[in-house]
């Protein structure tokens, strides 16, 4: 008998006419871990049922972060020229995540909503005078970076950059945004380099620009409470910095932008749903509760790595320690023992545990201000349009990594 083709989720090409939802349903019946062979690794135990990747996430003293999130295997020079908090299980974790958990705390974060909201009617009142726009670029991709630059305090001209630099590091996989594409072309020259992508010596530069002058004048912002603060005894190195702020600028923009630009697209295919959230009367918690459907429905982060600390006997897999363990967001996402009808596309969804933020120490730090991006640019956008709908075929990114849509083609009908 054939074995099971579980080996496709690891391939780029294999998302770019969409997530393989058959293959992890497949997955997900089949029970417990699977082991999943690699063309260029060692390969891993994927994990596609939500239980697991919620115990996965949850138990760094099993699932270690500290040899890396992505799938690729680092040896310990590279390790450590790429560390982020992401890649601490413990203390040291603790230590930076202090540095800006206050800045994206929820209580912060709400704070912030006037200034999302008039960012927010900004950029779509711009984009709405056009009827046809590529809603990637002109709403999904302004808002994050504008208002992570608010918040960081860097200059908002510079946001332009800023997203480019994010897509060729994030996009490795994709030759139209990559500089240097990890599966195509030899990246060993790059190696120390997150991503193993030249586009980090562009955000180290300007990086390393921002701490000398928030060390020499520093303002009331993210980065120089960063730089200032006593987190656990010493300041951060520049290394540590560096990475930090590469992480701050990926991590804020990306993953928020993709949500959007594949929150509308789930809209458009599900026209009750867009009509309930366009009427004039969709009141707010409606949209709260959507948001949240978007987000479990996008699952834009699609997987971490953990690597396992000791051998562990779980649902019939035989696991040792030093294997990698994947944690599927996106196929937990989608399990019905969690979520009833998990395929169906519901505003009104209750309970809705997704795990699009993960789970446990290292839930998304900016979970508090996607959801707020997210709610209130659709607020924003449907209180002026009486539909939208596809004006062209969307264009998804090449990526094992990351769900998300390069070009979004949409036509508006104002009020």
């Amino acid at each position: 008998m054939k074995p099971a083709p579980w080996s496709a989720i690891v391939s780029h090409d294999t998302y770019l006419d969409g997530v393989p939802w058959e293959l992890f349903a497949r997955m997900r019946d089949a029970g417990g871990p699977l082991w999943v062979d690699e063309p260029d690794g060692a390969g891993f135990w994927a994990l596609t049922r939500h239980r697991h990747v919620l115990r996965a996430g949850s138990t760094p003293r099993d699932f270690s972060c500290a040899r890396g999130i992505r799938l690729e295997e680092l040896d310990d020079e590279e390790l450590e020229a790429r560390r982020t908090m992401m890649e601490y299980d413990g203390l040291e974790h603790a230590r930076l995540r202090r540095l800006v958990g206050a800045g994206f705390s929820r209580k912060s974060i709400a704070a912030r909503e006037d200034a999302v909201r008039a960012l927010a009617v900004s950029v779509v009142e711009r984009a709405l005078e056009h009827r046809e726009v590529d809603f990637v670029s002109a709403i999904a991709r302004e808002l994050p970076i504008r208002m992570l630059c608010r918040m960081l305090g860097v200059p908002e001209e510079d946001a332009d950059p800023l997203v480019e630099w994010g897509d060729a590091l994030i996009s490795n996989a994709d030759p139209e945004l990559s500089l240097a594409v990890v599966d195509q072309v030899d990246t060993e020259a790059y190696r120390l380099l997150p991503f193993r992508s030249p586009a980090a010596v562009s955000v180290f530069d300007y990086a390393s620009r921002i701490r000398r002058e928030r060390l020499q004048r520093p303002r009331p912002d993210i980065l120089s409470a960063m730089l200032h603060a006593d987190a656990g005894g010493r300041p951060l190195t520049e290394l540590e910095f560096r990475n930090f702020f590469l992480l701050l600028i990926v991590a804020g923009n990306e993953t928020t932008r993709h949500t959007l630009s594949l929150g509308l697209l789930a809209l458009m295919e599900h026209p009750e749903a867009l009509r309930e959230l366009v009427s004039p009367d969709a009141p707010r918690p409606l949209f709260e509760l959507a948001t949240e459907e978007i987000l479990r429905w996008t699952s834009v982060t699609m997987h971490f790595r953990r690597t396992l600390t000791r051998d562990l006997e779980w649902d019939g897999a035989a696991m040792r320690a030093g294997d990698k363990a994947v944690l599927w967001y996106i196929a937990a996402n989608r399990d019905a023992e969690v979520f009833p009808e998990p395929d169906r596309f519901d505003l009104r969804r209750q309970p809705n545990p997704h795990l699009a933020f993960g789970a446990g120490r290292h839930f998304c730090l900016g979970a508090w201000l996607a959801r707020l991006e997210v709610r209130v640019t659709l607020e924003e956008m449907f209180r002026r349009i009486r539909s939208v709908e596809p004006a062209g075929a969307p264009d998804r990114l090449r990526s094992n990594f990351i769900h998300g849509l390069k070009r979004l083609p949409v036509r508006f009908e104002l009020r």
